[in-house]
């Protein structure tokens, strides 16, 4: 196909009946399919994509708002995604040019390969930070926490919002509340009562990713991941934010080995909202 008919295709929203395609290009390019994801992505996001004559899609991304529903205060742009056929033909350029565009004033956040990170800075985005990838298999260290940590229940969900908004710093409740059905585990940390921390473990491929992952400090952030590796046989993966030293050091000593580093940009704010003291991984890195 000529490099200059591509410009000439529309792009389009995804919905979830483009599911399947959109796995089929995480596949093209080498990632897992993360269907799983995917769905969660294509329901409380916005898909975008660029529709190949041929069939299938030549480009994909999802943009996930947060804050009020006319009026958000932050974007998560995720799965920036170019058929290997199509690839360094300014497709990905095209399509991001075009999100930006379409969010208007509202300020964006991504996580970027290094593969990635040379377009995002093109266009505007600037490095605020660094999440390191962390994956193995997760032997616990055998001491009793003094945290008190146990299973989400229904009557939870306020807290849990309420503690998200305000060390996200935004309003994520139709993420959050998606929670339940999509993860495999969802634990609380509490004192007296009160709501320190919660975390969640969700299945992908062959693993668990664990996050979001929200703790008043370290000990809290350690019980929480000892709690949810407790009840799963599967690898552990997770993208902790490098500014927390100690539970990266933790985490390695317990098994989970560096896989990657990813630089976390934002357009339009200097840096993100929130308190990242108590931030420790995010849900997912296509979602913030």
């Amino acid at each position: 196909m000529p490099t200059d008919s591509l410009p000439l295709f529309p792009i389009r929203r995804l919905t979830l009946r483009d599911l399947t395609a959109c796995a089929d290009l995480s596949e093209d390019r080498g990632w897992p399919r993360e269907e799983h994801k995917w769905g969660l992505l294509l329901t409380a996001g916005q898909g975008y994509g660029i529709d190949d004559p041929d069939g299938g899609l030549v480009s994909a991304c999802v943009v996930t708002e947060y804050g009020p529903q006319d009026h958000p205060s932050l974007a998560a742009i995720g799965m920036v995604l170019v058929a290997e056929r199509h690839a360094r033909q300014g497709v990905g350029r095209r399509l991001m040019q075009h999100v930006i565009a379409a969010m208007g004033t509202t300020p964006l956040t991504l996580h970027a390969t290094p593969n990635g990170r040379p377009l995002y800075e093109q266009i505007g985005f600037k490095v605020t930070g660094r999440a390191e990838m962390l994956r193995g298999h997760f032997t616990p260290d055998g001491q009793e926490s003094e945290v008190v940590t146990r299973a989400a229940t229904a009557e939870d969900l306020p807290s849990i919002l309420q503690l998200d908004e305000e060390v996200f710093g935004a309003d994520r409740t139709h993420v959050i509340t998606r929670l339940p059905a999509f993860a495999d585990r969802l634990r609380v940390a509490e004192e007296n009562g009160r709501l320190i921390g919660y975390a969640a473990a969700w299945p992908n491929m062959d693993n668990h990713v664990v996050g979001p992952l929200i703790a008043r400090d370290t000990e809290t952030a350690k019980a929480l991941v000892t709690s949810l590796a407790a009840h799963t046989d599967r690898p552990l993966r997770t993208d902790i934010d490098v500014r927390h030293e100690e539970l990266l050091a933790w985490a390695k000593d317990r098994g989970l080995a560096s896989v990657a580093f990813n630089a976390v940009m934002t357009y339009g704010i200097p840096d993100l909202p929130g308190d990242w003291t108590r931030r420790f991984a995010p849900l997912t890195v296509a979602a913030g």
